[in-house]
């Protein structure tokens, strides 16, 4: 897919000023990075451009700060960043202006320099040309490496492309890969499976798989709706009634697309929401009034692990029961070491994205064993739902 887009095979960076736009939004707790993720999928990118004698400068925001506000500097992120790649990373107080241009013009070859959150700028969110064109004066070249903002039409994630000969950074040249392997020119026959509380937040994404996969699989809160659309009881389970039209239009779409829709055949069942509370498999003729489904039963687990078995090419993007409480996160945990297992054995290209989707498959021990995990949040969402991604089309040749 990627030979669609300009990358960093495309361009010669030594001696160039470049502004690299990176994810640096990291959890935190006390000034300190929890989970170094993001910061390790970016070094390739910023450690070979300064290797061959590039100057990187990166840019990126951090929360959503209105305003300057230190709560939300990139300044301990920025150190944080310097311990991963093993090199130092100097830190400007601004995005733009003559804090940002002196930083800049220090600079030699190879060196890295992190600008302060453009958050702080309003104008950043508004892709301001004028912002734009700021940004712009600090660099020769721009290049993209943030696929998780690239849903985002901003000065740092989509103007610049307009502005500097732009290129994908090694982690969005990855990213657009995996994807591209997953849904756009997949090895057939596809499966995806989908999960998470609401059918509301992911009526788009529904909408545009049924007519890529082979069979898709919906699991968690929201395969009570379309139990409910079919005539089932699911007692006092999450279930969003006035979707039923919805869901049956989904399961129509799909039938007229050639696409399986497969759905929990049991369920465990409890009447408290509450880890470790007492849980029971139910047939779905014979849920409880009183009952809560919170995860697919174990034939409902064999059926899963069916459907991966048949596929080629695996999409997830969310969890099929309520993964955060025991014991109700085993029909995710299994279907998740199923998928891992095939991946394992060369039988099965497996990509998963959404943040539920990678605390899940950290849970099951398996997120090292998928063919590609996606930090994006509402980047692959999008993505998924067949939207065009501003700060990806800019990189087209």
């Amino acid at each position: 897919m990627t030979n669609s887009f300009r990358t960093l095979d495309d361009v010669d960076v030594k001696g160039k000023r470049v502004l690299v736009r990176v994810d640096l939004n990291v959890p935190m707790d006390g000034g300190k990075v929890t989970d170094a993720t993001r910061l390790e999928r970016i070094a390739t990118t910023i450690t070979e451009i300064s290797n061959k004698g590039g100057k990187v400068i990166l840019l990126a925001h951090f929360g959503r700060p209105k305003g300057r506000d230190d709560k939300n500097s990139l300044k301990p992120v920025a150190a944080a960043l310097a311990d991963v790649i093993k090199k130092p990373v100097a830190f400007a107080d601004d995005s733009v202006g003559d804090v940002a241009a002196k930083a800049v013009g220090a600079m030699k070859d190879g060196d890295i320099l992190c600008l302060e959150n453009t958050r702080f700028h309003s104008a950043e969110e508004k892709n301001d040309p004028a912002f734009v064109a700021e940004l712009a004066k600090l660099g020769d070249i721009w290049v993209n490496d943030a696929f998780s903002a690239a849903h985002r039409a901003h000065a740092s994630t989509e103007g610049l492309g307009h502005k500097l000969p732009a290129y994908a950074g090694r982690t969005m040249q990855a990213e657009l890969d995996a994807l591209g392997k997953a849904l756009d020119a997949p090895t057939k026959p596809v499966i995806a499976i989908v999960g998470g509380a609401k059918v509301s937040s992911k009526i788009d994404l529904l909408e545009n798989l049924v007519t890529k996969v082979d069979a898709l699989v919906i699991g968690g809160g929201m395969a009570n709706t379309f139990l409910h659309a079919q005539g089932v009881k699911v007692g006092k389970s999450l279930c969003e009634k006035d979707l039923a039209a919805t869901a049956l239009r989904i399961i129509d779409k799909a039938e007229a697309s050639g696409c399986a829709i497969i759905l929990p055949v049991d369920a465990i069942v409890a009447f408290h929401f509450a880890a470790n509370t007492p849980s029971h498999a139910y047939g779905l003729d014979a849920i409880p009034d009183e009952g809560m489904i919170l995860d697919v039963g174990p034939q409902s687990i064999e059926r899963i692990n069916a459907a991966i078995d048949d596929a080629a090419t695996l999409v997830w993007n969310g969890p099929v029961g309520a993964f955060e409480m025991t014991p109700f996160d085993r029909g995710t945990v299994a279907g998740a070491k199923h998928a891992a297992a095939r991946t394992k054995a060369k039988k099965l290209i497996s990509v998963a994205g959404g943040g539920d989707t990678v605390a899940a498959l950290n849970h099951a021990g398996v997120a090292d064993d998928f063919s590609y995990i996606s930090t994006a949040g509402g980047a692959f969402l999008e993505w998924m739902e067949g939207k065009p991604l501003p700060g990806v089309e800019v990189l087209k040749k």
